[in-house]
């Protein structure tokens, strides 16, 4: 099998798994886990998802990453990036960087202060789940108009600037 092809299947396997995951955190879960109860307990049940689905989106995102810049670099189509028509490579980058700081540093360094500030235990406000969703649906949105430029992009719709 050509290396490229491998490539692009893994690339888009990759975005699959990770922004169909967001799109799963952002429509389902965090929507149930704002009308429970409790909310500690909500807390408790979404730091646990948290964590596992943070392993499988650090695995797409790497995966992404990876093969992202392979075929850039195969297809030596760095000039794309100063060109304005390829702007959905800008944007795929600029999604991709925002997710793996999130995923690769923000997070952990907050679950490191969240594990070492058990003290300082601050009452669980009913409306975080709101505001981790509005956030949510934002960068899913983002990435939802990034992958409707890519594929059109990258089957010849262009838009030229003049």
């Amino acid at each position: 099998m050509d290396e490229l092809v491998l490539a692009r299947v893994l690339h888009v396997l990759g975005v699959v798994l990770w922004i169909g995951g967001v799109a799963m955190v952002t429509t389902v879960l965090l929507p149930t886990l704002a009308r429970m109860q409790s909310m500690t307990e909500a807390m408790v049940f979404f730091g646990q998802f948290r964590r596992r689905f943070a392993t499988q989106a650090r695995f797409s995102t790497l995966l992404v990453g990876i093969t992202g810049f392979y075929m850039i670099y195969v297809l030596d189509a760095w000039q794309r990036f100063t060109q304005l028509q390829y702007w959905w490579m800008h944007a795929m980058v600029a999604i991709w960087l925002l997710f793996s700081i999130m995923l690769f540093i923000v997070e952990p360094c907050n679950r490191r202060r969240q594990a070492t500030d058990t003290s300082k235990q601050k009452p669980i406000s009913p409306d975080v789940f709101t505001r981790i969703q509005r956030k949510h649906l934002m960068l899913l949105l983002l990435s939802l108009i990034t992958i409707a430029g890519a594929i059109a992009g990258s089957h010849g719709w262009l838009i030229f600037w003049s």
